[in-house]
């Protein structure tokens, strides 16, 4: 009998167990990683409510996380016993139009650790040694567990090719608006605008670097965007709340043949007036989770401390309280921003 270890198991909506399972014994190519901090985002809630169209149970979940290596399989020489690392979740095929074309984010057969294939949520996890990132010695085990979603908001303010000295609007200010807002700014934007209809999320937004916070249920969107930038309004405006108000927001405001990039997932088909975004030839772009590089920048940017991560750490359960956090993220959605596990924290109490 080998040595054993807990495993968090989503069996159905808001149903979570944990199980006692053998240590894995990394492969060939692999890394067993004892497991330190996972974080809860937006995804991981849809999957608590029933809500992911992707998600089966029973499901592991953990994708955004930080731990250090345990052990190396055989042909591993890239990492070391003790040293911090994090996961890059993305499971594709390497085969596809997209992986052959550098853009496996976008693989036919995408699947995500902790969605569509078993997450990182147990106290040992092995996995191909391509899927892991260093971590420098000096970042936290919480800043550790971010980089997953600050990757996605680096990839994203990357799909705006002019950031540089550029003006931006940023809809939503949740983390990844936050993260967004800061990514811009760190990778060269001059002036970075965000909204939201909470002062509270405003307000953290400031403290994270943002030049101007509106809050758009009490002054006009397009208003706000003259009085911060002037009459050519912003260079680009990224959606990261995801909603017919914000999309439409952005159509009807933006300036004529200005770029909209939409970062947030819509949990419905949306109703948004594509007449205006023809009549006003503007590009509607998106942005899909990230790849290596954006992993990169991301650890190099909070490194140089270009990205505040710590204000958006709201607060810490134990491994077996993972129902707790989810519970806690419902009750205080508004001042809830990341919600982390300590999975070297078994403790109930």
């Amino acid at each position: 009998m080998g040595k054993k270890m807990l495993q968090e198991i989503m069996v159905s909506p808001g149903e979570i167990i944990f199980e006692e399972t053998d240590i894995p014994v990394p492969e060939a190519g692999q890394v067993l990683i004892r497991m330190m901090r996972i974080g809860i985002c937006g995804s991981d809630i849809h999957v608590y409510h029933g809500r992911h169209p992707f998600t089966p149970y029973p499901v592991t979940q953990g994708h955004e996380v930080s731990g250090y290596v345990e052990a190396l399989g055989e042909g591993v020489s890239q990492f070391a016993v003790g040293q911090k690392v994090t996961i890059e979740p993305q499971v594709f095929c390497g085969k596809c139009y997209p992986c052959t074309h550098g853009k496996y984010n976008l693989c036919e057969t995408l699947k995500v650790m902790g969605f569509q294939t078993t997450g990182a949520g147990s106290e040992y996890f092995a996995v191909d040694a391509s899927k892991v990132t260093a971590l420098p010695e000096d970042l936290t085990y919480d800043e550790g567990a971010m980089i997953e979603p600050l990757a996605v908001t680096v990839h994203a303010a990357k799909r705006f090719a002019a950031l540089q000295g550029a003006k931006v609007a940023v809809l939503g200010c949740g983390p990844i608006g936050i993260l967004l807002a800061q990514s811009c700014k760190a990778l060269g934007a001059a002036q970075v605008m965000i909204t939201d209809i909470s002062d509270y999320r405003l307000s953290l937004a400031k403290e994270c670097g943002a030049d101007f916070t509106v809050n758009t249920k009490e002054r006009d969107f397009g208003e706000a965007l003259t009085a911060c930038f002037g009459p050519d309004k912003a260079d680009v405006i990224y959606d990261c709340a995801g909603t017919d108000t914000t999309m439409g927001q952005a159509i009807h405001c933006a300036r004529k043949g200005s770029t909209i990039i939409l970062v947030a997932v819509f949990s419905k088909l949306a109703t948004v007036d594509l007449a205006v975004l023809n009549d006003h030839e503007l590009v509607l772009d998106t942005s899909m989770m990230y790849r290596h590089e954006d992993y990169v920048d991301a650890i190099r940017l909070v490194n140089e401390g270009k990205i505040q991560l710590k204000p958006l750490m709201s607060k810490h359960f134990p491994f077996r309280k993972f129902k707790a956090a989810y519970e806690y993220i419902d009750q205080n959605r508004e001042k809830t921003m990341k919600v982390l596990i300590d999975v070297d924290n078994v403790d109930e109490g």
